[in-house]
């Protein structure tokens, strides 16, 4: 879809300018050859001696600031592709196992320019991820693992431990001296090939890696640069997000393609003290507009932790705040709103958006001059697939948060989850369905899994509305991406409404997991607010229903609490609000709840341990 965004965008010569990117519709069409490495090459070229991307190290007692300029970053990359060279083929996989900082930004695309296939994922020293770094490695089969001097033993140690007659060799960033460079082969990259494989998060399944090639990366970013209105050099990228995350790998995109920069900081950092955040926001700003991204819990946590001492000096006026959560939580930026409109923060700095990892990234965000807005749906009819609004204190009353519109060149229809695969139809505005994407930011599919990939990333649309289709524009024999989330289009905004997988499904009616989570944790002080999950699993009567269990960790400070009275409100709570019974509620500790690697809830994770006796085992 086009959106009506004016391009002015003055780019210094020889860089990539937005307006040689769009066709005479607007629609975007990379420049033939257009790769990562091409724009990285022509920042070298043009704006070698600007900075690239700046670390904020907090390992020390002090601040230490670490940056690196285009030409710096293209003399390590020319080193550590050229070591890679003498080691793996065209095409073999290079995973980076490297702390967070900027040896892993050289990595990952040092193993891009060598014409590998970069798998960015993380050092074993993430606590309670070792089964899905060994998942992704499994299915990867990398050739070589990029790490650094700090966290080699750490890998080693991990990799002894995997399975099979051969492992991966280790090569250390940091150790690679910068005259290897003189023995780097240029070789051909061109733009659909696989750049890196994405791994999904595992928050509905098995982690899987989508082949994201640089035809897809390249679009991504450019609708993230338009959806956003990031058109100028003086907008910096801030990050603490993990560069394995899609997000946090976009944040190292985004100076690619225009020459600016990018912040980093480790989520580490970022957790212990959220301050840090917003201080580095604050400072960012004084140079330009900045930009970050974050889920629900972190901008919660921050407003709760991070809010700076009376009379600070902190401008956060020139913030954009993406907030990608499904589902965005309204409470969560009025609360975050509050907390530093104080500090210059502007009403329209958060961008509710949605996006998943089989589409780079970015799906839509809300526009650059729009203020995040909330509808109210009806709960009885959202469990039979209509979107109805109602007043914000009627009974029943679910809040959603606008996702605005799909971002440019990217259609996004609603498809009847009931239909089977050769009669799938589009629904009309104003009913809920599972979301179908079709543009060049879509991955190329799932790596080594062809029946998956087709199931997929290969689906047609039998039937579209005959008017105001959101197919308009395509072809009839368009191939699409089934997203496995359900949305729909409402009064002229797209809204996410949950996963098809999370869908809590009791007697014949849906209902929404995250709607009855926020219930259980408003009906107790003993809950943890944001770390409830909710599920069905198989009745223990005989009978063929669904039981519904409620898993609660702790509110800090109730530990010793007795939970009698908590798990009479709960289920009192549940019963009026939803028409259900809990078959189970346990309150579990801090922590006891699997997350994915993003933060995100594990449910899927969750409901396994649950079924197989080990959820809370320490």
């Amino acid at each position: 879809m086009t959106r009506g965004t004016q391009v002015q965008y003055e780019a210094p010569e020889g860089l990539l300018r937005i307006e040689d990117c769009l066709d005479e519709d607007g629609g975007i069409v990379l420049p033939p050859g257009t790769t990562l490495i091409s724009l990285i090459d022509r920042n070298i070229a043009h704006v070698g001696d600007q900075v690239a991307y700046r670390f904020l190290d907090h390992s020390q007692v002090e601040e230490h600031i670490v940056e690196l300029t285009w030409t710096q970053l293209g003399i390590r990359l020319r080193a550590v592709a050229a070591l890679l060279q003498q080691v793996c083929a065209p095409g073999d996989r290079v995973a980076i196992l490297a702390p967070q900082g900027l040896d892993y930004v050289i990595g990952f695309f040092a193993a891009i320019k060598a014409g590998n296939i970069a798998v960015p994922l993380f050092a074993p020293e993430l606590q309670g991820h070792a089964e899905r770094l060994e998942t992704a490695l499994s299915d990867s089969r990398p050739n070589t693992v990029l790490t650094t001097s700090a966290a080699d033993a750490a890998v080693q140690a991990f990799l002894a431990k995997l399975p099979g007659p051969t492992r991966p060799r280790v090569v250390l960033i940091d150790e690679v001296p910068d005259s290897a460079g003189a023995e780097f082969t240029p070789i051909p990259v061109e733009p659909d090939d696989v750049s890196h494989l994405q791994y999904t998060s595992g928050a509905t399944r098995a982690p899987v890696g989508v082949e994201i090639t640089h035809r897809a990366v390249g679009t991504n970013l450019l609708q993230m640069i338009l959806s956003i209105d990031l058109l100028n050099r003086n907008t910096h990228g801030l990050s603490w997000l993990p560069l394995y995350h899609d997000m946090g790998l976009s944040m190292i995109g985004f100076p690619a393609v225009y020459g600016g920069h990018s912040t980093l900081m480790s989520p580490t950092a970022f957790i212990r003290r959220p301050q840090r955040w917003i201080r580095a926001m604050s400072e960012e700003s004084k140079h330009g507009r900045i930009i970050t991204a974050a889920p629900n819990f972190a901008y919660e946590w921050t407003a709760q932790r991070g809010v700076p001492a009376p009379g600070e000096d902190i401008d956060l006026g020139n913030v954009v705040l993406i907030i990608g959560s499904e589902p965005v939580l309204p409470e969560v930026i009025t609360t975050f709103n509050e907390a530093f409109a104080p500090y210059g923060l502007p009403p329209t700095a958060f961008k509710p958006s949605y996006g998943i990892a089989e589409a780079t990234l970015l799906i839509s965000t809300i526009a650059p001059a729009e203020q995040a807005s909330v509808v109210y749906f009806d709960r009885e009819q959202l469990a039979v697939g209509r979107a109805v609004r109602v007043d914000a204190d009627a009974e029943g009353a679910v809040a959603h948060v606008s996702c605005g519109q799909p971002a440019r060149s990217l259609w996004a229809v609603i498809v009847d989850p009931a239909t089977a695969d050769d009669s799938a139809a589009e629904l009309p505005d104003g009913q809920i369905g599972e979301i179908w994407l079709h543009g060049n930011n879509i991955g190329r599919g799932y790596w080594g899994r062809p029946e998956q990939t087709r199931a997929t990333f290969g689906v047609s649309l039998h039937s579209r509305l005959a008017e105001g289709s959101h197919a308009d524009g395509l072809p009839a024999q368009a191939t699409w991406l089934r997203t496995g989330d359900l949305g729909v289009y409402f009064e002229g905004q797209f809204y996410v409404t949950g996963r098809m997988a999370d869908l809590v499904q009791i007697d014949g009616r849906s209902h929404y997991p995250h709607d009855i989570e926020a219930t259980v944790a408003a009906a107790s002080t003993l809950v943890r607010r944001g770390y409830v999950t909710a599920f069905t699993v198989p009745s223990t009567d005989g009978t063929s229903g669904a039981g519904l269990v409620v898993i609660a960790e702790r509110a800090a400070g109730t530990t010793r609490v007795d939970p009698q009275d908590a798990d009479a409100a709960v289920r009192a709570a549940v019963a009026e609000r939803h028409g259900l019974t809990v078959a189970d509620l346990r309150f579990l500790p801090a922590g006891a709840i699997p997350r994915t690697t993003s933060g995100k809830l594990a449910r899927v994770a969750c409901r396994a341990q649950y079924l197989e006796g080990t959820l809370g085992a320490r």
